[in-house]
């Protein structure tokens, strides 16, 4: 379906709609039609914003609780180096703006009055800084030969996993501990710890190691290696 402006809908982004001078705040995005449910409204923002931004690529979540609404968008990989704080509030308000032009917001923040649509929110997932630390040259590269689906059928219960190396101070660095479960989302260690998957992007083996990137903005290769010690290896 092609989306057509609403009849009196702002032409203004939502970063640039002023509250008036009894502090009322009105908006309503071009993009806004009534009756959409959440997953609808979804698909049409992540369809959106492939579009507008064709070098991001994002992942949209939805959350619903207390009859409130609200959309997020993971940003999992884009050329920009967001590692400033200033950088990352400009690319965050460019694609809420975006976002905002499927919703309405009426507000008074004097009489702490505030109704919308749905909330929304763009954040930076653990996949963007996997993406940049590839790009300004990881530490420990590990070729990616097998994936994390076929690492998920591959790892068995009795399998060990020797950690080689992580951020500084880590309290598991040089330990080896047995895998007691394999689950849809995680590893049941020995000594009641788990290790989460992570997103496909930033996960790598080899065969022999296996490398999880959890980078962040202040240490966009921050990452853990494993040695995997199967259980059946000859």
């Amino acid at each position: 379906m092609t989306d057509v402006s609403t009849p009196g809908a702002s032409t203004r982004l939502y970063s640039q709609t002023p509250f008036d001078e009894r502090g009322n705040f009105y908006y309503e995005g071009d993009l806004y039609r009534t009756g959409d449910n959440l997953s609808t409204l979804a698909a049409r923002i992540g369809g959106h914003l492939k579009t507008k931004f064709p070098d991001t690529r994002f992942a949209i979540k939805t959350e619903k609780f207390a009859r409130v609404r609200k959309i997020i968008a993971e940003i999992l990989h884009t050329p920009a180096d967001l590692t400033a704080r200033d950088a990352q509030n400009d690319f965050f308000i460019a694609v809420r703006d975006q976002m905002e032009r499927f919703g309405y917001t009426r507000s008074n923040l004097l009489q702490d009055f505030h109704t919308c649509s749905f909330y929304c929110e763009a954040r930076l997932g653990q996949a963007y800084w996997a993406a940049l630390a590839a790009r300004r040259g990881a530490k420990n590269p590990v070729e990616a030969k097998v994936s994390l689906a076929a690492f998920k059928k591959q790892v068995r219960a009795g399998d060990s996993l020797k950690l080689v190396d992580a951020p500084a101070g880590h309290r598991s660095l040089g330990t080896t501990r047995a895998i007691t479960q394999v689950r849809s989302g995680d590893l049941i260690l020995e000594g009641r710890s788990y290790l989460s998957f992570p997103r496909a992007s930033a996960f790598a083996c080899d065969g022999k190691l296996v490398r999880i990137s959890n980078g962040s903005e202040y240490d966009p290769d921050s990452h853990l290696l494993y040695e995997w010690l199967r259980r059946d290896a000859a």
